[in-house]
Parts: C-alpha cells; sequence; structure tokens
C-alpha cells in the first residue's frame, strides 16, 4: 500500500568500481482523515463494508467512492450491524460496518451487544460531530463512546487523523485476539477532514500470539479425564473461534468421550455422530440432559456455563467435578468453580493433548448412554408433516442438502431448529445467542449469503421476529443473494405465548397479531419473491422449487399458535426436570 519513488544513480555519479544501485525514497502524500481510514481498512484485507451515510460521516462515504471496498447499503443501522455479523460469523474474520452519529450510533447498539455476548469480532465505525460541538448538545450529538463502553470489548474516540495510524490496526488486533468482540471507533467530523502528511501505513492489525500452552498442564487434565469413569464434553463456540473442530473430533474419538453441544458450538460434531449428544440445557432433548445428571467428570471446551445451559447452577452435573478450557481468563470460576482450568486457546490444548494422549476406551459408559438415548428420546412431533414445525424444518434440510448456511431469528423457531436441523461443520449455523435479538436473522442471513456465495444461505423466522427488520429484504433483493427465508408463521409471538401458558396461568396478554401481515406481498414489494404454502395447490413441491431457484425467496409457511418446543426447563429450574409435551394439553398443533 505505501507508494515508493526510486532514483538511479547517474553515470556522473559514478566510477568504474561503483555499483548502481536503486536509492528507495518514501513518497509523502497528504490525505484527509476519512481518505487514511478506508487506505488502512484496504490494507486490512477489507473487501466489503455494510453501512448507513448521514451527515457526520460523509467524508467516509467521499474516500469509500474511490475505493475497491464494496459498500453494502442497509436499510437501518442495525441491519447493517447484522450484516457485517453475519459476515464475520461465516469467515471468522473481523468485518466493518459504519455509521452515523446521533441516532445512526444509537441504531447499531444493539449489533454491537450482540457480537459481544456472542464473541463476534466487529469493528463499528462511526461519525461524531466536530469535537468542538462535542458536549453542546449538537445536532445530533450523542456519547457514543460511553454508550459502547459496556458492550465492546474495546473502544476508541478519536482525536486526530494521526492516531487512526494506530487506532484501526489495533481495533482488528483487538477484535481478532485471544477471546474476539466487537471494536467501535468514533470519528468526529473534523478528524475525518483534516489535512495530514502521511509517509508509510503501519503494519495490518492480526491476531496476537496465543499463550503457550503447558504441556504439565495439559497432561494433568489427560490424567483427570482417564480416571474418571463417566466423563462428558461440552463443547462451545469456542471451538469455532478457534478453528479446531478436527482436533476436537480427533480429541473425543481417541478418548472414546461423549459431548453435549452448547448453542452456540453446534455443528462442531456432526448431529448424526456416534459421540454427539446434541444441544444441552433449556430445550435439549431428555437424554442429554439426563445424561448430565450421571455423569462424574464435566469438560468444558470453549464454554463459558451459560444459564440456559446449566438452568438451575446449584443442580446443575450433581455428580460431576468440572474441567474448563477456555481463552478468557474472567470465564473461568465466574459460574462454576472447576477443579482443574486451563487458560488458553482451546484449540491449542488440544493439538497438544492429542499427540500425548493414550486412546481410551469407555465401554460400560458409551453402553448407558445409549440406553438413557433409548428410553428417553427426543420426540420430533409432527416431522412428516409440512405444515407442522419439526416438518417444515426437515422438508427444507431434505431439499437443500449438506452444503447450504442456516440462520434463524429469535423465538421458538430458533429452538426447533437448533433441536432438530441436521449440521454436519462448523460455521454452517449461526444464530443470537447470548442476546437473543429478534430481528437477527434476515440481514445476518445477507452477510452470509455475501461472504459465501458458493452455499445457499436459509434463514428461519417467525412472524414476531421477521418484522423487526423486515426492511432489509430490498437489501436482499439489491444484491440478488442466494437466500431463502422461510417464516413459520403463527401469527404471534410464539415463545412468549408458550411461557405465557405453562407459567402465568395461561393468560395470554400482548401476544397475538391482531393485524396481520402478508409477508409475499411484502417481500414482493421489496424487490423479492413471495409464496404462500397454504395457496399452493402442491405445497411440498412448490417448496422444492423455490429453494432450488436462484435468488431471494420468501416462504410463508403457517403453522399453529398452539405449537410449543419441548422439552423445556423453566426458568430458574433444573435441567433434570424438564417440562415435556404431556405437561399441557394446549400443544396438539391444532388451531386455537
Amino acid at each position: 500500500m505505501t507508494e515508493l519513488a526510486t532514483r538511479p544513480e547517474t553515470s556522473a555519479d559514478m566510477t568504474s568500481t561503483d555499483v548502481q544501485v536503486d536509492v528507495v525514497v518514501p513518497q509523502t502524500r497528504e490525505l484527509s482523515g476519512a481518505q487514511l481510514l478506508i487506505e488502512l481498512l484496504e490494507r486490512q484485507g477489507v473487501t466489503r463494508i455494510a453501512g448507513v451515510p448521514g451527515g457526520a460521516n460523509l467524508p467516509m462515504y467521499d474516500a469509500l467512492s474511490h475505493s475497491l471496498i464494496n459498500h453494502v447499503l442497509a436499510r437501518h443501522e442495525q441491519g447493517a450491524g447484522f450484516i457485517a455479523q453475519g459476515m464475520a460469523r461465516v469467515t471468522g474474520e473481523a468485518q466493518v460496518c459504519f455509521a452515523s452519529s446521533g441516532p445512526g450510533a444509537t441504531n447499531l447498539l444493539t449489533a454491537v451487544a450482540d457480537a459481544h455476548l456472542d464473541s463476534i469480532p466487529l469493528i463499528a465505525i462511526t461519525g461524531q460531530v466536530p469535537q468542538a460541538m462535542i458536549g453542546t448538545d449538537a445536532f445530533q450529538e450523542i456519547d457514543t463512546f460511553g454508550l459502547m463502553l459496556p458492550i465492546s470489548k474495546h473502544n476508541y474516540l478519536v482525536r486526530s487523523a494521526e492516531e487512526l495510524l494506530e487506532v484501526i490496526p489495533a481495533a482488528f488486533e483487538l477484535a481478532l485476539s485471544g477471546r474476539p468482540g466487537p471494536v467501535s471507533v468514533d470519528i468526529p467530523k473534523d478528524v475525518q477532514n483534516e489535512i495530514i502528511r502521511v509517509t508509510e501505513l503501519p503494519a495490518p492489525g492480526r491476531r496476537a500470539p496465543d499463550p503457550v500452552v503447558s504441556a504439565d498442564e495439559v497432561q494433568a487434565l489427560l490424567n483427570r479425564i482417564n480416571a474418571a469413569t463417566k466423563p462428558v464434553l461440552m463443547i462451545g463456540g469456542g471451538i469455532v473461534y478457534a478453528s479446531a473442530t478436527d482436533d476436537l473430533r480427533q480429541f473425543a474419538e481417541q478418548m472414546d468421550i461423549p459431548a453435549v453441544q452448547t448453542f452456540m458450538g453446534l455443528g462442531v460434531l456432526p448431529s448424526d455422530h456416534p459421540l454427539s449428544l446434541g444441544m444441552l440445557g433449556m430445550h435439549g432433548a431428555p437424554y442429554t440432559n439426563l445424561v448430565l445428571e450421571e455423569c462424574d467428570l464435566l469438560v468444558g471446551l470453549g464454554v463459558r456455563f451459560d444459564d440456559r445451559a446449566t438452568g438451575k447452577v446449584a443442580a446443575f452435573c450433581p455428580n460431576a467435578e468440572f474441567l474448563h478450557v477456555d481463552i478468557d481468563n474472567s470465564e473461568i470460576g465466574k459460574v462454576l468453580q472447576p477443579v482443574q482450568s486451563i487458560v488458553a486457546d482451546v484449540g491449542s490444548v488440544l493439538r497438544l493433548a492429542n499427540k500425548i494422549l493414550e486412546p481410551q476406551q469407555n465401554r460400560q459408559w458409551r453402553q448407558e448412554v445409549d440406553q438413557l438415548k433409548h428410553d428417553h428420546p427426543l420426540v420430533l412431533d409432527g416431522k412428516d408433516e409440512l405444515f407442522r414445525p419439526y416438518g417444515a424444518i426437515a422438508a427444507v434440510a431434505d431439499i437443500v442438502g449438506e452444503s447450504a448456511n442456516i440462520t434463524t431469528d429469535v423465538g421458538q423457531h430458533q429452538m426447533w431448529v437448533a433441536q432438530a436441523y441436521p449440521f454436519v461443520r462448523p460455521r454452517q449455523w449461526i444464530s443470537s445467542g447470548g442476546l437473543g435479538t429478534m430481528g437477527f436473522g434476515l440481514p445476518a442471513a445477507i452477510g452470509m449469503a455475501l461472504a459465501a456465495p458458493d452455499h445457499k444461505t436459509i434463514c428461519f423466522s417467525g412472524d414476531g421476529s421477521l418484522m423487526m427488520n423486515i426492511q432489509e429484504f430490498a437489501t436482499a433483493a439489491e444484491h440478488n443473494l442466494d437466500l431463502k427465508v422461510i417464516v413459520l408463521n403463527n401469527n404471534h409471538l410464539g415463545l412468549v405465548r408458550q411461557q405465557q401458558t405453562l407459567f402465568y396461568d395461561k393468560n395470554l396478554s400482548a401476544v397475538k397479531f391482531e393485524q396481520k401481515t402478508n409477508f409475499p406481498l411484502a417481500a414482493q414489494a421489496m424487490g423479492m419473491k413471495g409464496i404462500d404454502l397454504s395457496d399452493c395447490d402442491d405445497p411440498g413441491q412448490a417448496l422444492r422449487q423455490a429453494l432450488t431457484e436462484p435468488g431471494p425467496c420468501l416462504i410463508n409457511i403457517p403453522i399453529a399458535e398452539t405449537e410449543m418446543v419441548f422439552p423445556m426447563v423453566a426458568p430458574g429450574g433444573a435441567n433434570k426436570d424438564m417440562i415435556t409435551c404431556e405437561a399441557t394439553d394446549d400443544h396438539s398443533g391444532e388451531s386455537a
């Protein structure tokens, strides 16, 4: 990126013994802060930015217009943040979103908070009013730095164009290093317009080296595992972020240990792998949570022991000791106290363990696990019926095959997909875990489709979640993405309705949409194809055609509002006290 000028020696300067040498002279250039920003992003390898322009970031957009970086014009700043997240989650690389000051920045906050809780490397760059106006309640002024502080890994308020030379590489290094996360960079408009002389650009920011793993620590970990009679692995998103899926599979198979997966860890083990016990926790399979009741050692690998996974902490794995491997020291002992922990990149630990371990066999424990799976299965009620949740998911999976990437919004449909979709690889599945953000699915799917165009992208949504960022239909249409949005439509806030039914004496309050939305027509109005399977003579064939044709399409699948996602652990309850479909008579799938 740095431009260099050369001046050869002339013959008058040389003697017969001289050798001609090119003298490299750095070229000094005058750049505005905005131009410097764009060049630094190019140097980082950024090829696409999602954002929305406004008064305070117009210099950035003026500079961007002269760049090879592609811009994705979102219809809402929250959409821009989730589009960037979709790109980051599917690639593992830090991605960038732009927003202006004031409402532009506040609209972006939810996407940044979502990235923070799910450890996603996101660079959120916002414009700000000129520095002389900060603190005067100027038009569209807001304390972006203060707002971003608790929801980002690090944040900056840039005071001069020269600071960008340090801030931008540092932002990428911070976002990618250790436990990934979002970094906020707020740039006042006068800094964007400031002209400085630049001779040399800094090296791009990269992931910092991980801590060296001690062989003694890993051997001690293996010794504890070997001493256990009923060990279980708990594998999470940290395995995905460390690109350690193959290492984990080798470790699990060599040690012959069954594994439960967190919501963020789905896909690390294929759903049909003999050691996979599926998702644990609030909506885990009965046998999964019951296996954890029996285990005597739980090995947490790249997990944070989230409450949706553990349920009532005091009752979680009552017979087990805990081992914990995580890159983030603050997670060790935060929820559960391990008998041994290793603060390190989980991939480094697994690779070293695979070199020094002695293969094990746990026949008796595996037989006991298989018996629990047989006696307490996950019942996918209606899996052969297209207009039932599990049936719709199965039909989609059968048509699109293993190559499709999957995302969801948040709600019942999210849990149905997490339970039943046959995931086979990491980064095939993305969803909002920690923050549980309704409106995540559609823009995140746009990001997935942009970053992985060779894979069909499927977004499962609900009628409640889809309304949160429905405007991004226009963005999907504008880019003609091979993106299919499946709406499991019960015309209700389904998961809220379920909790009110189970825990609030069926007092259904503010959960039904009295004014129905015609989603196919809404999609068509914004340039996408839209169909309603209930209007089709052959719904199965219509679904197949819609999924296999290229381009964006909305597929509406009506389901009954009485459908529920089971099992379910009551908030604050123990995982062993799962509620099953027999617990209520309001689950038949028949419309109320």
